[in-house]
């Protein structure tokens, strides 16, 4: 049985099953070199057998993932996500990627069996990550950190990870190590995101957790998501925030890679 706060994710997911990034037009400044698609080919190749976890509705396995692996899991919590995964596989010919549902904390795929694990915006268990890779094989993930959106965050007194004492890069780039993993790498990933106009970030917001009461720490259960934002308080912030017509998202990610050895 699902507590209120897994249960107020779950339903968030599945309610969004059916939009992409894309539809943003989200405009991407990197300032940090750390590419995870990068170094997924590098890692890589024709044998090589691929885990995705948190894939939601699968337009980055399909259109950023090698092509020559020979087989890609791509699993995601939300049954509608993977429905929504499977029409766009349908779509994109690719034959390589197969989605399927499951829970991240109670994996259940083959133990030893893949050479890689990759692992964007979702919560993770590294201890179950390392039993289902081959000796060798490598752990990518890549998250959002306290920092993100700061000032944002700041403009509304709230958001993703906004009272945690302890940024959720850190508690991730523990686990990773306490889990076994040797060669761990932690990279601060930086960058800044323009919107065209007001309507395309306004519903931004109300689709990413972003300045929603939200923690991946605390384990309370109160209702998160948004259902509209204080119009105020965003005017404000997008008056000191637009350049060249452009309204600017500071953006503060981080990577992380190991290897089982």
């Amino acid at each position: 049985m699902k507590d209120l706060r897994e249960k107020n994710e779950y339903e968030f997911y599945e309610k969004i099953k059916d939009w992409s990034f894309d539809q943003f037009e989200i405009e991407t400044e990197y300032l940090t070199d750390w590419d995870m698609y990068n170094i997924l080919k590098k890692i890589t190749d024709s044998n090589s057998k691929v885990l995705d976890l948190g894939t939601g509705g699968g337009e980055k396995v399909i259109g950023r993932f090698p092509e020559y692996l020979k087989e890609i899991i791509a699993t995601d919590y939300s049954k509608e996500m993977i429905n929504t995964a499977n029409e766009n596989l349908e779509r994109s010919g690719r034959k390589n990627i197969a989605f399927r549902v499951m829970d991240n904390l109670n994996m259940n795929v083959p133990k030893n069996y893949f050479d890689v694990v990759v692992a964007r915006h979702t919560v993770t268990d590294p201890k179950q990550i390392y039993e289902v890779l081959k000796p060798g094989g490598y752990l990518i993930i890549r998250g959002v950190d306290k920092l993100d959106c700061w000032e944002l965050k700041r403009k509304f007194q709230k958001g993703q990870g906004y009272y945690d004492e302890k940024p959720i890069s850190l508690i991730d780039y523990e686990n990773v190590l306490d889990a076994g993993f040797k060669d761990v790498e932690l990279v601060p990933i930086h960058c800044r995101e323009y919107f065209k106009d007001y309507e395309k970030f306004y519903n931004f917001l109300l689709k990413v957790p972003i300045i929603d009461d939200f923690s991946e720490i605390k384990n309370d259960s109160c209702d998160y998501y948004l259902k509209e934002l204080d119009s105020e308080k965003l005017n404000e912030y997008v008056s000191e925030n637009t350049y060249q017509k452009k309204i600017r998202l500071i953006r503060r990610y981080y990577g992380i890679t190991a290897i089982k050895r």
